[in-house]
């Protein structure tokens, strides 16, 4: 199998984006460090949000579904005695009438009930469909649609600082959760209200606040930390195979494969093949009981990571 080329630019960059900016406006300056190339994000920030956005470059943006499924870590503010229509501090803000003061135990244990899998209606002002409209668009017009609760986890909530109105958390969660949520139905627990007054995003999966670049680099500067479109694929185990067995996987034939430790590799699920020498990756599922890996997509136009894993 012939490696195919792989484009000049193609891989991941984390933006520590600022706040008042949309997701779109950072994507849109990205374009232009990266000129005639796909661009595309993993997981949008609300405008007052600040923090790590996971932007990907060329083919690397094949890859951006697979970022969205891993973990994230936020910092917030909420400011209790308040609600508003959008949940966060951007919104028509009204203060709650006779609102009573939370002690920190009753913060504490309220936060504890929102840790686990739960279910959480998104906010009006989100990006939801709904019968083929977004909720946002209903919302401008001063209409709403109906959003049905969804099932999000919640790892953990850590009580940072609490000084009222203002409690400070850092939150750890899946895919899909709403921190304007949490903020407006923890407020409802408290019987204070709350909004999300600061929230800044500092971790999704590998990609940390800490490796964040600012959107005033130059190009140069922005170049230089790409990384290999495959840490995309780092929450999904990853198995090595020989030359040959990958490129049938990439011919989207199954092969039979006898892993170490099995335990590894849980049946049904999906997992990231890669190659000895040959560049590319590609999505199987694993089939315990027959050990085949089943393709089911295949990356040929990035790069593998240097390191070898479980095999």
């Amino acid at each position: 199998m012939t490696a195919p080329d792989v484009p000049k630019h193609c891989g991941l960059l984390v933006i520590n984006k600022p706040r008042g900016l949309t997701s779109r406006q950072v994507v849109d300056q990205v374009e232009q460090w990266f000129p005639g190339h796909r661009v595309g994000h993993a997981g949008t920030l609300d405008p007052l949000a600040t923090g790590v956005l996971l932007v990907a470059i060329g083919p690397a943006t094949r890859l951006i579904e697979y970022a969205q499924e891993m973990p994230k870590t936020y910092r917030s503010v909420f400011r209790l005695g308040v609600v508003s229509d959008t949940d966060d501090a951007d919104g028509r803000i009204q203060e709650v009438a006779n609102a009573p003061v939370p002690s920190r135990k009753a913060v504490t244990d309220a936060l504890g009930r929102f840790v686990g899998e739960i279910e959480q209606i998104p906010p009006a002002y989100s990006a939801v469909h709904h019968e083929g409209r977004r909720a946002y668009e209903a919302a401008r017009r001063g209409g709403s649609v109906p959003l049905s609760p969804r099932r999000v986890v919640v790892y953990d909530i850590r009580l940072m600082s609490f000084e009222y109105p203002r409690l400070q958390v850092e939150i750890e969660c899946g895919k899909g959760t709403y921190i304007r949520s949490l903020a407006r139905d923890i407020g409802q627990v408290l019987g204070c209200g709350a909004i999300v007054e600061e929230l800044e995003r500092r971790r999704i999966g590998p990609f940390r606040i800490e490796d964040a670049l600012p959107l005033s680099a130059s190009q140069t500067e922005a170049e230089a930390p790409l990384r290999p479109a495959t840490e995309a694929l780092s929450g999904l185990p990853q198995v090595r195979l020989p030359d040959a067995d990958f490129a049938r996987l990439c011919q989207g034939q199954a092969v039979r494969y006898f892993p170490r430790d099995q335990a590894l590799l849980e049946d049904g699920r999906e997992c990231v093949a890669l190659g000895s020498s040959l560049l590319g990756a590609v999505v199987a599922e694993w089939q315990a009981e027959r050990h085949l890996l089943i393709p089911r997509k295949v990356f040929r136009d990035i790069l593998p990571k240097t390191t070898t894993t479980s095999g």
